[in-house]
């Protein structure tokens, strides 16, 4: 499963056995909570079936759906690198089953697989800087839309 995913299709087979052999899985049925925004976070999560809903709280407390995760796809990430509260909420969107890699054993990979933890590591900087990218545009949008709001007024 691991192999058929964007991140990590691109390992050898071999890299791939012994990641999975770091992480665990886990189904969650629709509606199932996988973590709260505001949480502690210690693991990501990659799905391999089904999909998650991301949501954040709006400042009237209302949740608002930011992204839909679909296989092949990862959550949660950050807290791999930071232990920072959860940014954001995940809801599994219909039964969804996920592999999961903990800070944990994350950690284990660097100090047992050190070369298979330097191929994660790349990945999750491509990744994050991709979002983050994607994040900025996003806002720049926003704020120019902001721009001419006022303009107008």
């Amino acid at each position: 499963m691991i192999d058929s995913t964007q991140m990590f299709r691109d390992l050898d087979w071999r890299d791939i056995q012994t990641l999975a052999g770091y992480m665990q899985v886990y189904r969650a049925e629709q509606g199932a909570t996988l973590f709260e925004e505001g949480d502690s976070g210690d693991y990501l999560c990659l799905i391999i079936k089904g999909k998650v809903d991301v949501a954040k709280a709006d400042q009237h407390r209302h949740r608002k759906i930011v992204a839909t995760i679909r296989p092949g796809k990862t959550l949660g990430e950050m807290a791999i690198f930071d232990g920072e509260p959860r940014s954001a909420g995940a809801v599994a969107a219909e039964p969804t089953t996920l592999a999961l890699l903990t800070k944990a054993d994350f950690y284990r990979i660097t100090s047992e697989k050190p070369a298979l933890a330097n191929k994660i590591l790349l990945r999750l900087a491509r990744l994050l800087s991709q979002r983050l990218r994607q994040t900025s545009g996003i806002l720049v949008d926003y704020l120019e839309g902001e721009a001419g709001q006022e303009a107008e007024v």
